[in-house]
Formats: structure tokens, C-alpha cells, sequence
């Protein structure tokens, strides 16, 4: 299988270096300066230093040559290029089956990836892959399992047996807005999280924030349409605990800035990577309005963002809530 990954960030390269061991594989950037570079140096010193470029791996700054004889397009930009790159994809290579790796919701719309898709290529053969896994480990090749997610279950068990690797488990999942929704907001609960363990709240206090904070996921998800058993899986709890815990998370460190009174602007240019987190609170806060979902931490985390709260202050929010059931 040929595989074009569109799009040459950390998890873009790391994937294409996990599956160029077992494909060919060609590596997109729209850039053609970084593009050059990669070639030059065989690593994409940029975004994810210190790991090698085989030679059998392609790199262009050209989307047509990227796309030929493909099987299968990866669309590895964040959330913001899905729309136009599912659009390029429709005008250069309709038939073209393809996964994006994204995890948000659509800014402006509110739209999960797979709905943004629908608008711009209603005919695409096509999924999520998605779940708990950092860029900087795939491509180190240490173990991890992930799921792919179509809403034709026939299309996600195929990609499914052929990504799969000896260090790369693929599960596939027929709820493409269970997996979506929790890849997505799995990311503000990282910001929550990130909030409590930079105000040293402890073990407990992450605990307790990380299952209330999959009460929210599973709620919100459920209301979408989701299954809620998607959410006890690799693209809910697995993804959660993975993004809430490990300090690779982008999103986490967002969280530990805040906590210690650094402004979100800074936050941002210091990451120097996109932390998707960031901009999804703020459209699954309002798409909980309107399906009147309670979500607290996710309003909570809002506040913070928008310099409405203070990080401790968020603490206290939470914590002297109505005592309820469970």
C-alpha cells in the first residue's frame, strides 16, 4: 500500500516513519523550504528532531506528486487545514480513500472532523485514526495501540489489518463521533489536569478531576449520537489518561503555564506547536449550551483561557459545586 501523509508535523513524520518501515510512503509539507530542508538533512530537525529519514521515504512540497498512485491519503495537519486539505483531496484524487489524525472540533463551526469533511467531500471513503499516542514515541518505535473510526465499519476493519505493525496495534471502531468526541475533548480535561498538578493539588485531586472529567466526555458524546461504551475504550479513557498523565501532552503543559501565572499568548508561542485544547474548549462549551450538556470543567477551563479566572480560583469552582449523585 502506498501511503501519502499530508502534512509533516511531529505526528505527521512519526507516523510516516512508523509505516514507511512496512510501505511506501511519500511525506507532504506545504512548504517548500522545509520540504528542501528534510531532504537535505534526511530529519525533520524542525518538528521532530533526532529521528532519521529513511531513504526509501519520499518528501515533497507538492500535493499532486504526493498523491500519485497513492492508496491511501493520511491528512496529518491540525484541525484548522482538515477542511481545505479534505478539499484538495476531492478536486485532485475524489476516489482516493483517507484518515486524518486531527482532534478537536472545527473553530467557527463546531463541526467534528468527520462533519467538516461531509462538507467538502460527501462521497470520501474515509475515517479517524485516533487514540493514546505521542508523536516522540511512535517514532521511537515503542509500543502503542490506536483505533481507526469510520462510520463504515467495513473501510475502518481494512485500514485497520493494513497499518497494522508489530509496534503499532490498530483497532477498528464503527462510532466515528464516540472516537472523535473523545480525542477531542479529552484535550481540555489535559488543560484541567495540566491546572491541578501545577498547583501541587496531589494524586488524589487528579484522580477525582481526570473520572469526573470522563463524565463530561461520555455526556457530552452521548448527546452527539455516541455509543458509551466508545468512551471506555483507546479513543476515551485510553487517549484521557495517556494526554492527562504524560508530559509530552501539549495540552498538559498548557495547563502547568497556567498554574503558574504565565499568560496564554506566551503559553503559546513557548509550546511552538499547536495545542488543540485551546481552541476546542471554547466550541464544545457552546455546542454544551445548546445541547444543554452540563459540563463544568469544560466552562471552568474557559474562563481560565480567557482570563476570566484565575487558576486557582477554577479550584475553588469546582470544588464548592452542590453536592450531587454520582
Amino acid at each position: 500500500m502506498r501511503i501519502a501523509v499530508l502534512g509533516a508535523g511531529a505526528w505527521g513524520t512519526a507516523l510516516a516513519l512508523n509505516f514507511a518501515a512496512r510501505h511506501p510512503v511519500v511525506l507532504w509539507t506545504w512548504q517548500a523550504e522545509h520540504a528542501a530542508a528534510m531532504r537535505n538533512a534526511r530529519e525533520n530537525t524542525a518538528l521532530l528532531p533526532g529521528y532519521a529519514l529513511p531513504g526509501e521515504l519520499d518528501v515533497t512540497a507538492d500535493l499532486a506528486t504526493a498523491l500519485q498512485d497513492a492508496d491511501l491519503a493520511l491528512i496529518a495537519t491540525p484541525m484548522a487545514g482538515l477542511r481545505t486539505t479534505a478539499a484538495q483531496l476531492a478536486a485532485l484524487q475524489p476516489k482516493l480513500p483517507f484518515l486524518w489524525v486531527c482532534k478537536g472540533l472545527e473553530t467557527g463551526s463546531g463541526l467534528l472532523p468527520h462533519q467538516a469533511v461531509a462538507e467538502v467531500h460527501p462521497s470520501a471513503c474515509c475515517g479517524a485514526l485516533t487514540g493514546p499516542s505521542f508523536a516522540d514515541e511512535v517514532a521511537r518505535g515503542l509500543p502503542a495501540a490506536v483505533t481507526i473510526a469510520s462510520a463504515d465499519a467495513t473501510f475502518a476493519e481494512a485500514m485497520a489489518h493494513a497499518l497494522h505493525g508489530p509496534r503499532l496495534r490498530l483497532y477498528a471502531n464503527d462510532d466515528i463521533i464516540g472516537a472523535e468526541v473523545g480525542g477531542a475533548v479529552k484535550n481540555v480535561m489535559a488543560i484541567a489536569t495540566g491546572i491541578c498538578d501545577g498547583l501541587g493539588l496531589g494524586l488524589n485531586a487528579r484522580a477525582a478531576l481526570m473520572t469526573r472529567g470522563l463524565v463530561e466526555i461520555t455526556r457530552f458524546g452521548v448527546a452527539l449520537g455516541a455509543r458509551p461504551e466508545t468512551f471506555m475504550g483507546l479513543a476515551g479513557m485510553g487517549d484521557l489518561i495517556l494526554t492527562c498523565t504524560g508530559d509530552l501532552s501539549r495540552n498538559r503543559r498548557v495547563g502547568l503555564a497556567l498554574a503558574a501565572g504565565k499568560s496564554l499568548a506566551d503559553i503559546q508561542r513557548d509550546l511552538g506547536h499547536v495545542a488543540e485544547g485551546v481552541l476546542t474548549a471554547r466550541e464544545v462549551a457552546q455546542r454544551a449550551v445548546a445541547l444543554e450538556v452540563d459540563m463544568p470543567i469544560t466552562a471552568t477551563v474557559c474562563d481560565v483561557l480567557d482570563g476570566k479566572l484565575a487558576a486557582p480560583g477554577a479550584v475553588e469552582r469546582l470544588m464548592t459545586r452542590d453536592p450531587k449523585h454520582e
